[in-house]
């Protein structure tokens, strides 16, 4: 159990500390794409390298059809569009800012679900809702009497990258379950860099970026936001459950803004901390009833 909640709260740690990197980078004077491009790039390298290590000591193949695994590439655009979106607002938005946006993927996760399921959402769910959404406010200064100068463009993106990381999480859990963790990472990271690639031609491979300090920017991106992740949850959510994991998961959101306090100097305010404190209580009110111990099929009750 230990174990498990290391590896997810390992996960979640790597993904809070993207946005600084992107930040630095940027600093540096390196591109949205160059940036996005090289992160997807090493990522694809690694996995697949990781794939072919595994093939090579004897890991069965899977089942999966090449029809399925052209699907489940097919649904990495979804990834793609996440890591566009995220980094064109960290280009614009303080880094503590971009992760508040971001996190708006609880309280559209609910939303789609009750869509597609076409059922009206719980009280609770409501109450997480509304929860989120204050605390949003808290952390983004709405109430500190002197509304800051946030690039509306920038917000924009913020939420449309939640609103891609929605897509993501219910394509994720639906899709390429036969699959072994490593190998369904790599195929929907496949489907991000033909995406990515298209809007962004990998000039960086052949116009000097890299050995002008790209290359550390996108082996530290790509470990931390696409090989480091997907491997610690593969592994640490069955330990742990889904209830649990899902408030591991949160800490992605206080890393990134003391990363953000912390390296880039940004101000983060009490009150920021305070928003802060309550999306992460909305997180853990959300997922309590999957923290209970569910009875055993066999046992008998009184």
């Amino acid at each position: 159990m230990f174990r498990g909640i290391a590896l997810v709260f390992l996960g979640a740690s790597s993904f809070g500390i993207l946005s600084t990197f992107v930040k630095l980078a940027y600093k540096e004077g390196f591109t949205l794409g160059d940036v996005t491009g090289s992160q997807v790039f090493f990522g694809f390298v690694i996995l697949w390298l990781i794939v072919l290590v595994r093939y090579l000591a004897g890991a069965k193949r899977s089942g999966a059809t090449l029809q399925e695994k052209v699907k489940l590439a097919a649904m990495g655009i979804s990834t793609g569009l996440v890591s566009i979106f995220y980094y064109k607002c960290v280009q614009t938005v303080p880094a503590s800012i971009a992760i508040l946006l971001l996190m708006q993927f609880t309280w559209m996760s609910l939303l789609l679900e009750a869509i597609i399921k076409r059922k009206a959402p719980k009280p609770l769910q409501l109450a997480t809702v509304a929860l989120i959404l204050f605390g949003t406010c808290l952390a983004g200064r709405l109430f500190s009497g002197e509304l800051p100068d946030f690039d509306l463009a920038g917000i924009g993106f913020g939420l449309l990258a939640a609103l891609s990381y929605t897509f993501f999480l219910m394509i994720n859990g639906s899709a390429g379950n036969n699959l072994h963790p490593v190998t369904k990472s790599a195929l929907l990271l496949t489907g991000a860099c033909i995406l990515i690639f298209t809007i962004f031609p990998p000039v960086f491979l052949v116009n000097g970026a890299l050995t002008s300090g790209l290359f550390k920017w996108g082996m530290v991106l790509s470990v931390f936001g696409t090989v480091i992740p997907p491997l610690c949850y593969a592994y640490g959510i069955p330990k742990t459950g889904l209830g649990l994991s899902a408030i591991l998961s949160a800490a992605e959101l206080p890393v990134a803004v003391l990363m953000s306090s912390l390296v880039l100097g940004e101000e983060v305010w009490a009150v920021q901390w305070l928003g802060v404190a309550l999306i992460l209580a909305a997180i853990i009110l959300s997922n309590l009833k999957a923290l209970k111990p569910q009875p055993h099929p066999n046992s008998v009750t009184a």
